[in-house]
């Protein structure tokens, strides 16, 4: 058995790199489906279903659970699958089956609550409001699922979506720190100026964004404090794995990395991020 992780590219190995060191010994198998990246400008049904296939893909690979290392994925696809797919497809295969997402992690991270936490309505007016920057892909940032999902746990938390079209295709394609600063600047400078001063803290709600954290580091106020998704997400599969031991990680360390697009060596980018040279089969 193995833990999957699903990404639309490179970006989800951000969260694969912080999973493999929480988990060491387990098995994982990441699948990228490059052949269709990126997710964030496509319509809702084709996320959908591209989506699913990834998921078909490393179950058939020996996985029980996989984890949507995607925000558009997890925002637009992940309901709709466990919803009205999950069921039948545990009942065809009689096996334990479960695909889980970042964004919910992610959430509970920003306002320090459980998932299932709904604040009550109150009608007095928040005195000071904590401001929070979510720059993610337009898909991620349509779907509002940010403002949807916090407001209805902490009412004294204002997000502003950032919508960044040009940055995971850059990133996917290895583009160099020169080139991305100057992109990631003007965003977080269109967010400030939305907002009327500097966020609080931010998110990264793309899993691309955390291989270049440091550019946002520095153009965002210094001390800004960043909730990282990776993080997060691995702290919450702890948590769920200790609730369901139905869901077995495995124990030999496997590490394999598959592709929709064009297997072999990735971009220096990724491979400076991950620690060492990366090689991907083809799916």
């Amino acid at each position: 058995m193995a833990i999957g992780v699903f990404d639309s590219g490179v970006g989800g190995l951000s969260v694969h790199h912080k999973l493999v060191e929480r988990f060491a010994a387990a098995d994982f198998v990441y699948l990228a489906d490059q052949a269709n990246t990126p997710y964030g400008g496509r319509p809702g049904e084709e996320i959908v279903a591209l989506t699913r296939a990834g998921c078909e893909r490393l179950f058939d690979e020996g996985c029980d659970l996989v984890v949507l290392a995607c925000n558009t994925a997890s925002g637009i696809a992940l309901r709709r699958l466990q919803q009205t797919w999950l069921p039948g497809f545990r009942r065809e295969r009689s096996r334990p089956a479960n695909v889980l997402g970042i964004i919910v992690p992610t959430i509970e991270a920003a306002t320090g609550l459980p998932w299932e936490h709904e604040a009550e309505r109150r009608g007095d007016k928040v005195e000071k409001l904590d401001i929070l920057a979510v720059f993610s892909t337009p898909a991620t940032a349509a779907s509002r699922v940010y403002e949807i999902e916090i407001d209805k746990r902490r009412q004294d938390v204002a997000v502003f979506s950032q919508p960044c079209p040009e940055l995971a295709p850059m990133i996917e394609a290895g583009a160099s720190a020169g080139d991305l600063a100057p992109i990631i600047d003007g965003h977080v400078a269109a967010v400030t100026q939305r907002i009327g001063r500097a966020p609080d803290r931010a998110i990264l709600g793309c899993t691309h964004y955390e291989i270049v954290a440091e550019l946002f580091r520095a153009a965002l106020p210094p001390g800004t404090p960043l909730i990282h998704q990776p993080q997060a997400t691995a702290d919450a599969l702890v948590r769920y794995l200790e609730r369901h031991p139905e869901y077995l990680a495995g124990a030999s360390g496997v590490r394999r990395f598959l592709t929709t697009g064009k297997p072999g060596a990735q971009s220096s980018l990724v491979e400076a991020f991950w620690g060492t040279p990366l090689s991907f089969e083809r799916a």
